[in-house]
């Protein structure tokens, strides 16, 4: 059964007249946190869209970059998106019972959030109003302004690409102490720790971006820039 059956079996499951915010207090649980984890993407994603006024092609195509969205799965997942749009609720609803969620496990929050900077950027502008709703979000989400920092740093090009800001460290750590911050987010990062975390195994593909991001700042940091292996 693909993910987005599964989907489709929770918003079937919902009473009439129940909202899509609704879903998120019954997805607590594996395996049904990895479908609760595909609904808060599109959902809040869905209403991120309304911060720059419009939907476009890119967006959708990075919807379907981060879940792999099979052809015969994409009405389920328009269905999401569009119940998102139209839902009455706003996005601060969603995105505190998002919270209450995952509130044992805040690195699938920091997950969530990398899905929706993905998101953002897939039309290659990152707008003012998205900035504003993905910094709101996060501030529900319990991160702290340096972990916010650290996502953008990594997703919009404009924004500084200090290497310590991309793991979120100071320059004046100890380098042991920024070592063990890297290989903590290395662990983190693999893709059997994200699918112990309930990231459905569609969405993995972000581990591949954050990788390569983190192993790169730890590289510029530890004096061997442009070399991508790391060293653990």
């Amino acid at each position: 059964m693909s993910l987005w059956t599964r989907i489709s079996d929770a918003l079937a499951a919902l009473a009439q007249g129940a909202s899509l915010s609704d879903v998120f207090d019954h997805l607590r649980t594996p395996p049904e946190r990895s479908v609760g984890f595909a609904i808060a993407v599109v959902a809040l994603g869905a209403k991120m869209a309304k911060a720059d006024g419009q939907v476009t092609r890119d967006e959708v195509t990075a919807f379907r970059e981060v879940f792999r969205i099979a052809p015969g799965d994409e009405a389920g997942a328009a269905k999401v998106f569009n119940l998102a749009r139209q839902d009455v609720a706003g996005y601060q609803d969603y995105a505190r019972r998002v919270q209450l969620m995952f509130s044992d496990d805040p690195d699938t929050l920091c997950d969530l959030m990398e899905g929706l900077f993905h998101i953002a950027m897939a039309d290659g502008f990152y707008h003012p109003g998205e900035n504003a709703f993905l910094e709101d979000v996060s501030q529900i989400f319990g991160q702290t302004p340096q972990q916010f920092s650290a996502l953008r740093a990594r997703f919009v090009p404009d924004a500084p690409r200090d290497p310590y800001m991309v793991l979120g460290v100071s320059p004046g750590m100890p380098r042991d102490e920024i070592r063990k911050h890297w290989r903590r987010l290395v662990r983190e990062t693999h893709p059997d720790a994200m699918l112990s975390r309930g990231v459905p195994e569609e969405a993995i593909r972000l581990a591949e971006k954050k990788m390569i991001d983190i192993n790169r700042a730890w590289d510029q940091i530890n004096g061997c820039e442009g070399h991508a292996s790391g060293h653990l």
